[in-house]
């Protein structure tokens, strides 16, 4: 949370990576994070990501950025 309020950017990676039928360790293996990173950025409790990993995810999971961020208002 920031300044108390939830953040309004959802990580969707978890819906992509059962699409894709791609386990946590095997994805955190291909873009080269650790499991314990991967499961912070899954459970939405990541602050930011970097463009680098964004780019590795979409690279080893073949989707645009749009497929695993979703912008929800309150």
């Amino acid at each position: 949370m920031k300044g108390g309020f939830p953040l309004a950017i959802l990580v969707n990676l978890d819906v992509m990576m059962a699409k894709r039928k791609v386990s946590a360790g095997e994805l955190a293996e291909r873009i080269g994070i650790t499991p314990a990173n991967l499961s912070i950025l899954k459970n939405n409790k990541a602050k930011a990501i970097r463009f680098s990993t964004l780019e590795m995810i979409c690279k080893a999971l073949d989707c645009q950025p749009a497929d695993i961020l979703e912008y929800r208002p309150d």
